[in-house]
């Protein structure tokens, strides 16, 4: 039978930020041991989403909750902590689920190209730390060649909209022209690259950097001639803004009330990192408004209502690759039959050339060599047709019959 698969996750759907922001999850923290039947793990830990994905022979007697113990030790938390926010998934609605993620459809913003990548890197970390075996390779291969397909052959990746799109959509909606505001982006990854890059072509001009390393932060705002600033300059930074994005990652708050005690007009906070870069409190305090992810949702670019007619045709794509990934883990799961089988074989064709060779007294090495091909030959001619159609069937419903038969018809034990 093809091996069970297990997902274990809590998303934006199901668990609120202050719980996801909790999570510094690592693949590498987690014990496997023998008794919990699991063969292989890949972790997939984002902003809105924190994923276990596990290959077992069999299924252990409560799946949930070994994969919440699993997911415990990978987060560093208790299971009481995140337990009832957490779904569990399996085979086939972990394989559909896997692959809609990988192709934009369970994002906060639909159609959001960085997840692609990210299920991508999932898998070569477990790969890399000998956690994914061919069953985790075939379902992520598939799940990354559903997400091409579905931003080549749709639109559901036009009309670029991220997080940081989204905010910046924000910040518009509450202050209006942009162009003439000073802007302080905290942080400089990818989400504040990709929040300067949608400033930009809407041709702001007053965007200040803030980030751990000075040089950083220069080289970023170099093209437009704008102002950096260290991490320990946020005060002096955050006095000059209109509207801060954060984006950087940390493991605590990096702004609270003493950073901008020096603040007296209106400043609006738009907090895209996770965990949070903006202290709770700040929020609080007068003139001050403070949005983070778990805002977002209600203002997403009006690109999504085009990105929104694709979802048929994205659909009908993870339905193929579904189908086709299903063949794929029925043939590995006939694997183990087909190798029983030629060693089997091969073990036969050993006693018996020995036996052969002892009656025929002494033989140079070129006759022995002869009878060694001409035996091995035989056995593969012998095993070819079966093997060909045991593979055949695998991918089709019958494939636990065929093999229960083979292994009663050659005397092969599970």
């Amino acid at each position: 039978m093809p091996p069970t698969i297990l997902c274990l996750g809590l998303n934006h759907h199901t668990a609120p930020l202050a719980l996801r922001e909790r999570f510094s999850c690592t693949l590498d923290r987690i014990p496997v041991q023998a008794e919990t039947a699991v063969q292989e793990l890949a972790l997939l830990s984002t902003c809105n989403r924190i994923e276990l994905y596990a290959a077992l022979e069999t299924p252990p007697s409560r799946p949930k909750e070994c994969m919440v113990e699993l997911l415990a030790s990978a987060g560093g938390l208790q299971p009481d902590l995140f337990r009832n926010f957490s779904y569990l998934l399996t085979d086939g609605e972990a394989v559909e689920h896997l692959l809609r993620v990988a192709a934009g459809l369970d994002s906060l913003v639909l159609g959001e190209p960085q997840i692609l990548g990210q299920v991508t890197e999932a898998y070569r970390t477990a790969a890399g730390q000998g956690m994914a075996g061919l069953v985790l390779a075939a379902l992520f291969q598939s799940a990354v060649r559903t997400g091409k397909r579905a931003r080549t052959e749709t639109a559901i990746g036009n009309n670029p909209a991220s997080i940081s799109s989204v905010a910046v959509n924000l910040a518009q909606q509450q202050l209006g022209d942009l162009s003439q505001r000073q802007i302080l982006i905290v942080g400089a990854g990818e989400m504040a690259r990709l929040a300067i890059k949608a400033m930009r072509s809407r041709r702001f001009t007053h965007i200040a950097v803030a980030n751990r390393t000075l040089s950083t932060a220069e080289a970023m705002v170099a093209e437009w001639n704008g102002r950096s600033y260290t991490l320990e300059q946020l005060p002096e930074a955050i006095a000059e803004a209109d509207v801060v994005f954060t984006t950087a990652r940390t493991d605590a708050p990096i702004i609270d009330e003493r950073t901008i005690s020096a603040r007296e007009k209106p400043l609006i906070f738009i907090d895209i990192a996770v965990p949070r870069n903006v202290a709770c409190p700040v929020v609080d305090l007068p003139h001050i408004q403070l949005f983070d992810q778990d805002d977002l949702q209600a203002v997403l670019d009006e690109s999504l209502t085009a990105r929104q007619a694709e979802i048929p045709a994205v659909e009908a794509i993870i339905a193929e690759e579904q189908e086709r990934l299903a063949g794929e883990l029925r043939r590995l799961a006939v694997k183990p039959l087909i190798v029983d089988m030629r060693r089997k074989a091969e073990q036969i064709r050993q006693t018996e050339l020995e036996r052969t060779l002892r009656y025929l007294g002494h033989l140079d090495p070129q006759a022995l060599a002869h009878i060694q091909h001409f035996s091995r030959s035989l056995v593969n001619k012998l095993l070819h047709e079966p093997t060909t159609r045991l593979r055949e069937a695998a991918g089709e419903e019958t494939a636990a019959e065929y093999e229960t038969a083979v292994r009663a018809l050659f005397g092969l034990t599970e």
